[in-house]
C-alpha cells in the first residue's frame, strides 16, 4: 500500500530499524532465482506485468492492481532479508492490519480478552486464527473478504492452561471456532481499512456448520454415519490451507491437514490402511476435539474421515448459502484449486495434495459451460 493511500498501523519503521536490517548482506537463493526468471522469461520488456495480480488497499477503494515495472526491473527498491518481527515493505509503503484473530465481526461481540484468549461464545462471533488463502470480492460498492483460517497454535490460543491445550468443554468449541472460514466485509473508515461489523455479510464457517456433499460421494456408503445415514450432509470445514476462486464468483476453501483432528478412545482399534496412508491415528495433534464430539472418534465413527478432505465451494456474497463439499474434485490434503476456463469453454481446475509424495492434478469439465459473472 502506498503512503498516500492508507496509514501503517502497529507497525515498526523501517528507519527506527535500520540498524537491524543487514543491507550489505549477499542475495538470498530467492532473489537469485527471483533475478533469474524475471530475466529469462522477459518480464521487464514492453512494461509486462507479474502473472498474478497485487491488491492495493487506495484512498479511492480495492481494486486488483497488478505489479507494475520499469525498463530497468520493478519500481520499488526491494527490502533486504532480516529478521524483524514486524512486515517489511520496500521505501514508499506501508501495511496495517485489516483484520486479527478475535476481532468481533458484529457489535454484540466481546472483545478479544489477551488474559483468557477467549471462549467458544466470543470466538464464535469473532475473526478465525492462522489466515491461509484468501479472495476478494467486489459487490455492489462493497468489499467482501472469505479467509481460510487454517488451524490454531495450542500454545497460545490455551496459554491460560497449564497444559496449553484445550481442557474444558468451552476450551473445545473455541478451538473448534478458531478454525474454518472468515467472510467478511471490510471498508476504509478514517484511513484505516478495517471489519465492517454488522455487515449482512460477515459470517462465520466452521467445523460445526451443515455442508451439503456433491457430486460422485455423495450418499456412497464410505460417506455415511449415525447422524447422516444418506451420506449427504457433513458437518464443518477446517484445516482450509490454499483457496482458490470460481469463474461464477465464489470461494473454494480447501481441506489439508484434516488427519490431525481425529483420534481413538479405543487403543485396540485397527486402523484401516486408508487411515495410515492420510495420517490419521489413535492419538491427534493436542486438538482434543473428541473428547466433547465423538465424530472426532474413528473408533466410534470410522467413516467419519471420510467426509473430510475436500474442495468446499462457499458463496460469500449469500451468508443464507449452504457450503458444498465437491468431492468430484478429489478426496486429498489440498493445497489449491486454481480455476481457469479452457479455449473450448470447459472449466479446468488445478489442484495439489500438500502430502509428501503426492501429486498435482488436473480436473477438466464434460460440458462447455456459458458463464454469467455476478457483478
Amino acid at each position: 500500500m502506498r503512503d498516500d493511500a492508507v496509514a501503517a498501523r502497529d507497525a515498526v519503521s523501517q528507519d527506527d530499524a535500520g540498524d537491524m536490517i543487514d543491507r550489505d548482506a549477499s542475495p538470498t537463493d530467492f532473489e537469485r532465482l527471483t533475478e533469474r526468471a524475471i530475466s529469462r522469461r522477459g518480464f521487464l520488456e514492453g512494461g509486462a506485468a507479474f502473472g498474478v495480480s497485487a491488491f492495493v488497499l487506495g484512498a479511492g477503494g480495492m481494486a486488483a492492481s497488478p505489479a507494475r515495472v520499469g525498463a530497468a526491473g520493478l519500481d520499488f527498491t526491494p527490502v533486504a532479508a532480516n529478521g524483524l518481527d514486524t512486515v517489511t515493505v520496500p521505501e514508499g509503503y506501508s501495511w496495517q492490519v485489516v483484520a486479527r484473530w478475535g476481532d468481533p465481526l458484529w457489535s454484540n461481540g466481546a472483545a478479544f480478552d489477551h488474559t483468557s484468549r477467549g471462549t467458544g461464545e466470543s470466538q464464535e462471533a469473532a475473526f478465525g486464527d492462522n489466515c491461509d488463502g484468501m479472495a476478494l470480492f467486489a459487490h455492489e460498492g462493497r468489499s467482501v473478504l472469505a479467509v481460510n483460517n487454517e488451524y490454531t497454535n495450542l500454545g497460545i490460543a490455551f496459554a491460560n492452561r497449564e497444559s496449553g491445550k484445550p481442557e474444558t468443554e468451552d476450551d473445545v468449541r473455541k478451538s473448534k471456532a478458531t478454525h474454518g472460514v472468515s467472510v467478511v466485509e471490510i471498508a476504509q473508515q478514517g484511513g484505516v481499512w478495517g471489519i465492517v461489523q454488522d455487515s449482512p455479510y460477515n459470517r462465520r464457517i466452521t467445523p460445526d456448520t451443515p455442508m451439503e456433499i456433491t457430486g460422485p460421494a455423495r450418499g456412497h456408503d464410505l460417506v455415511k454415519t449415525a447422524a447422516d445415514p444418506d451420506g449427504t450432509t457433513a458437518l464443518g470445514t477446517w484445516n482450509n490451507c490454499g483457496n482458490g476462486r470460481t469463474l461464477w464468483g465464489t470461494y473454494l476453501a480447501c481441506e489439508e491437514n484434516f488427519n490431525g483432528y481425529f483420534s481413538s478412545s479405543d487403543p485396540d482399534f485397527a486402523l484401516p490402511a486408508g487411515f495410515k496412508r492420510y495420517g490419521i491415528k489413535a492419538e491427534d495433534r493436542g486438538y482434543g476435539w473428541a473428547m466433547t464430539d465423538e465424530r472426532f472418534d474413528v473408533s466410534k465413527h470410522p467413516n467419519e474421515p471420510h467426509r473430510a478432505g475436500y474442495v468446499v465451494e462457499i458463496d460469500p456474497l449469500d451468508p443464507a448459502s449452504t457450503p458444498k463439499k465437491r468431492t468430484a474434485l478429489g478426496r486429498f490434503k489440498h493445497e489449491n484449486a486454481e480455476v481457469t476456463l479452457a479455449a473450448d469453454g470447459r472449466v479446468v481446475v488445478y489442484l495439489g495434495d500438500d502430502e509428501r509424495g503426492e501429486f498435482l492434478y488436473r480436473f477438466v469439465s464434460d460440458g462447455v459451460h456459458v458463464l454469467i459473472l455476478r457483478v
